[in-house]
């Protein structure tokens, strides 16, 4: 039986919530060429509805922004046009919708974007990882350095999809400043080698991502604003450095965030368990934590210890659109078939089967 600590409701920010989980984000791989929503992401994304918080897929808020194939963006009409319809889906299932916010800086090569640009990134350092292409996996090339003026085009970038998001009728949004993407890259030393205001000091490489909350904050009000961070994350080609270093700059970071009182946190967390109780500790509203490997049974774990007030639910959502339901049953659960996670069309996207009840 599912721990009754699971079903509390919950308000984040001005949105009410029936329980205490949520959909995590999830790359799809399945919009339109013109970076338009496609037209079965309304069916999945209402099929999950019941989560109550959904936070979507990384969507791109510029052209330099995309990395991968046939990822959303939020920056054009059209956009705004598809992500309405995924929004109505949500609303009409009972659910919240916030749009996850995604640069991913040097994470990228020129063929999958529509500029055919090089990357960018705070320095010209490359990932060296492989990125699938129209041609097949490619290495990421050397990205163009931000100036300090493509820095504050970029953080006005943030600005306006976030302004798109709203428009188009979400919620809210999430800023993706985890997992190797832009505003990671400004935070790890071994991928920011400025000189300037934005690197050296932890005070410096903490800037970037603080000004791009502040001004999504204030385009759509902090209570309509996430932030994604994954501290000590390898991914990407990033290194933070020793234990000492990682809690240093997530300690000021989050604390610089903290001031603008956003309505969560969201912490993808790999095993710093004291740096996890210190932020929970200094955050003064939602925590949302998601874990690498984490069971069925361990969903509850966070909550019940105190350190978050939503659990996020990625692959066990993704394979059961009716997941609430389930847990609230106890009932089986079906099975991920990996092969369809990017595939496009319906096959392991909207096509996997709701619960029969004799």
């Amino acid at each position: 039986m599912t721990r009754s600590s699971l079903w509390q409701p919950f308000t984040l920010g001005r949105v009410k919530l029936p329980h205490r989980l949520a959909l995590a984000p999830m790359t799809r791989g399945r919009a339109n060429p013109d970076g338009s929503p496609g037209p079965l992401a309304a069916t999945y994304y209402g099929q999950r509805a019941s989560l109550g918080l959904l936070i979507s897929e990384g969507t791109q808020p510029s052209e330099d922004g995309q990395g991968y194939l046939n990822t959303p963006g939020i920056h054009t009409p059209a956009h705004v046009e598809g992500w309405r319809e995924v929004a109505q889906a949500v609303h009409a299932g009972g659910g919240a919708l916030f749009i996850q916010l995604m640069h991913v800086g040097r994470i990228s090569h020129p063929d999958n974007t529509p500029h055919h640009r090089q990357p960018v990134a705070p320095s010209p350092i490359s990932a060296d990882q492989d990125v699938m292409t129209p041609t097949g996996p490619q290495r990421t090339p050397v990205p163009r350095e931000l100036s300090g003026q493509d820095i504050q085009a970029t953080i006005d970038a943030f600005r306006g999809a976030a302004a798109s998001a709203t428009a188009a009728g979400a919620d809210g949004v999430e800023i993706h400043g985890a997992n190797g993407y832009l505003p990671h890259q400004f935070l790890s030393p071994n991928a920011n080698h400025r000189t300037d205001s934005y690197g050296g000091s932890v005070e410096n490489r903490s800037r970037f991502v603080i000004e791009v909350a502040r001004a999504v904050a204030e385009e759509i009000g902090p209570d309509r604003v996430g932030i994604r961070l994954s501290p000590a994350m390898p991914l990407g080609g990033i290194d933070e450095g020793d234990t000492g270093s990682v809690r240093a700059q997530y300690r000021h970071l989050v604390g610089g965030l903290a001031t603008l009182n956003l309505a969560y946190l969201h912490l993808h967390h790999v095993g710093d368990d004291e740096l996890l109780r210190s932020l929970r500790d200094m955050w003064p509203t939602a925590v949302l934590v998601v874990r690498y490997g984490r069971t069925r049974d361990g969903i509850a774990d966070d909550i019940d210890a105190g350190l978050a007030d939503i659990a996020p639910l990625g692959r066990f959502a993704l394979a059961n659109p009716d997941i609430v339901e389930r847990l609230r049953l106890d009932a089986p659960l079906n099975e991920l078939d990996p092969t369809t996670l990017y595939s496009g069309g319906e096959a392991g996207y909207t096509d996997y089967p709701a619960l029969t009840l004799p």
